[in-house]
């Protein structure tokens, strides 16, 4: 069988540097796209030092003409794209710097819309343009890193940006999931909290533990689910 490609979006750091590290070490030659060129070219250096096959490249995911020539350079340069991990996001109520979780209140539209962008509609351009490649070649693995916080039987307030962003990332994963063809499994996956720059310190799960199901996910076998929601490989409520 020829390498996977394995394309890990905001991988220059957390989770997404985790999840690229070990689809590597899995034997997948992985494509780092990030916003931040120096880290992720630095991000890089490390895992090739450690033997492992990984590729830097330009990716922001809020840009339609980036994100097409972001997915045009790595079929050009790999042949393909058989995983494609959507972990670029952000928790933009952040930038309040309120020590209590902000309120609807807190939170005006354009932060709402700036989050959706980034969170889900990212996701969605990505998908829109990797989908036809992975039906195509009859094999995909497509996994949307999201949140228990925007599943909506869990649904409770606090964080609206987040949470808005990543329900809609939840119907990105179901409507893509509908157009896959047979052996493209699309699923959502939720890490959990976890102690990242994003999670914070006294988030309980380290970073292994949070990227576990994202790889899970990404190599899920032919008779795996598509179009779920799960965390520690279990399902989930939406």
């Amino acid at each position: 069988m020829e390498q996977r490609i394995a394309v890990v979006t905001g991988a220059n750091r957390g989770l997404g540097l985790q999840t690229a590290r070990e689809l590597a070490m899995r034997g997948y030659r992985a494509v780092l796209g990030s916003r931040d060129m120096a880290k992720a070219d630095a991000a890089a250096a490390d895992l090739r030092a450690a033997g492992l096959e990984v590729h830097a490249t330009l990716l922001d995911v809020r840009s339609d003409a980036i994100v097409e020539t972001f997915v045009s350079a790595v079929k050009d340069e790999h042949g393909r794209i058989d995983v494609l991990v959507n972990n670029a996001g952000s928790i933009v109520e952040a930038d309040l710097g309120h020590g209590a979780p902000p309120s609807t209140s807190d939170v005006p539209a354009e932060m709402i819309l700036r989050a959706f962008d980034n969170n889900a509609v990212g996701a969605y351009r990505l998908c829109r343009s990797v989908l036809p490649l992975m039906n195509a070649a009859g094999y995909g693995r497509i996994v949307n890193v999201s949140s228990g916080m925007g599943a909506l039987n869990e649904m409770v307030d606090g964080w609206p940006a987040y949470r808005i962003s990543k329900a809609a990332l939840n119907a990105v994963t179901r409507i893509f999931a509908a157009e896959a063809g047979s052996g493209v499994k699309i699923n959502s996956v939720c890490p959990g909290w976890v102690r990242t720059d994003m999670g914070g310190a006294n988030a309980p799960r380290d970073i292994e533990e949070g990227a576990a199901g994202i790889v899970w996910a990404a190599t899920l076998p032919d008779d795996g689910p598509s179009g779920g929601f799960f965390r520690d490989r279990q399902s989930i409520a939406w």
